[in-house]
């Protein structure tokens, strides 16, 4: 910074630096957005200029902060994408796009605009993927709306190193039809160390390098905690603790009030130190979501992730309910809702899941069945429930039935004709039966008879030669 004719490296005196402040730097030397920002450290000190960071958060012009002479070690590395921005978004990672061409800025055209250039704008800004892009997200566009059609292939790493042509017969754009895009915070906090990836040792990435956080200046409470459990998707704060180590090793070191101004903490721009601290935490979704299975004598199986699942009336059927392997023991809560009533049962999980048995479907089955896993570990109750399984019961069976019932009773000449079928075939049955019973019964005793016979006149014989 050049203050009384002198240029000096600028510290940040008693607050904090972050991305927030690199993108004031960015934009006051029309650089882009910001990509990435460091804290460092140089061997001595020397004249700095310190200014107060929160006078980059209230929008201030730099010129305006007014610099301390100060001596230290310390100095703020940036990183700007210099060619393209996001502008009037929520956050760095979003807005409506412009590229920098012959030193102006301009809007690009949504139809000149796809994925593959998405990809690249997003990884350009230090962001991680895009989510959305689309015209009309970030307001009318205020710079004037270039006619280039880009035509990266996504592995480029800026988007003017892409391929692109004029707009065929396009020279401005539709209002509403200027580029808005929102890539995705990138993933580079993580808890490890345990069989949840919401419980841990708290590590930040930076520089293409994972290391343990440790606090640095200030103080860490459950709103610090609560922004680490949001950031990662895993719900609300539910403890934390400083832990020691053997050792110390490097680490990344955060100021935590950082987070008590709602910035994501990947907004934080950590400095390089070692420490022997650590900080581990619990969040609210420690378990995974389990799975609702339904299995019937009729059915097979079927997933309960389906639209819904159908029984035939009077089919035995049973539930299963499983979840995947992190921690012993537990149990499993199935819970059956319809529109008037809620009931539900409980058992043990053995072998991380459990087998809900019915003997026989009815209309009284039909409804919504979750499955809801219960275990306590860490000192805490935790619970995670399964998506919702709609399960109907046909009739369609017993219909048919009634139909053919109805449609026989409904003509006395079919319902007579159908008694003399079935008289004649029992009688003709019967009669099959009766003579081939009675040629059974000739065929034994002749045959007996004759070898008696045999063995009479063989004797006979006999005595009349004597």
């Amino acid at each position: 910074m050049l203050h009384q004719e002198e240029w000096r490296p600028v510290d940040v005196w008693y607050h904090y630096w972050d991305m927030n402040s690199a993108a004031a730097v960015c934009a006051k030397l029309d650089c882009g957005s910001a990509v990435s920002a460091r804290n460092s450290e140089e061997a001595s000190k020397r004249p700095v200029w310190e200014i107060y960071s929160g006078c980059f958060q209230s929008g201030s012009a730099l010129k305006k902060c007014l610099p301390y002479d100060e001596n230290n070690n310390k100095s703020h590395e940036v990183i700007c994408s210099d060619s393209v921005r996001l502008v009037q978004g929520t956050n760095r990672c979003s807005g409506r796009l412009e590229v920098k061409t012959n030193q102006s800025w301009s809007s690009v055209c949504e139809k000149d605009f796809d994925l593959q250039d998405a990809e690249v704008v997003c990884r350009e800004i230090g962001c991680g993927p895009p989510s959305v892009h689309q015209g009309a997200l970030y307001g009318e566009a205020e710079a004037p709306v270039g006619s280039r059609e880009f035509l990266c292939e996504g592995s480029e790493s800026a988007l003017l190193n892409c391929s692109s042509r004029k707009s065929s017969g396009r020279n401005s754009c539709s209002p509403g039809q200027a580029v808005g895009l929102t890539c995705s915070d990138q993933d580079n906090i993580r808890l490890v160390g345990e069989a949840s990836r919401c419980a841990g040792r708290l590590e930040m990435l930076h520089h293409e390098e994972w290391r343990p956080v440790a606090v640095w200046y200030s103080y860490w409470d459950m709103n610090s905690v609560a922004a680490v459990c949001a950031g990662l998707d895993c719900g609300s704060a539910v403890s934390a603790r400083n832990s020691k180590e053997a050792s110390k090793r490097p680490v990344w070191r955060i100021r935590s009030d950082c987070l008590q101004t709602g910035s994501p903490i990947n907004s934080c721009v950590p400095s390089d130190g070692n420490s022997d601290q650590s900080l581990e935490f619990i969040c609210s979704g420690l378990l995974v979501e389990p799975l609702i299975f339904l299995s019937s004598s009729t059915d097979g199986v079927s997933t309960g992730r389906k639209q819904g699942s159908e029984l035939l009336i009077g089919s035995r059927f049973s539930i299963m309910c499983s979840i995947r392997p992190q921690y012993e023991g537990g149990s499993f809560q199935l819970i059956f809702s319809t529109s008037n009533y809620t009931q539900n049962q409980t058992l043990p999980a053995v072998n991380h899941s459990a087998l809900f048995l019915f003997s026989a479907a009815g209309h009284a089955h039909q409804g919504t069945y979750r499955c809801v896993y219960h275990v306590y570990v860490f000192s805490y109750n935790f619970s995670s429930i399964s998506q919702p399984l709609n399960l109907t019961v046909s009739g369609k069976l017993m219909e048919s039935i009634r139909k053919s019932s109805a449609s026989v009773s409904a003509s006395p000449t079919a319902l007579i004709i159908s008694l003399v079928v079935v008289l004649l075939g029992m009688l003709g049955s019967v009669l099959v039966l009766y003579f081939k019973a009675r040629r059974n019964q000739k065929s034994g005793p002749e045959n007996n008879h004759h070898d008696e016979g045999s063995r009479a006149e063989g004797s006979l014989e006999e005595e009349t030669a004597v």
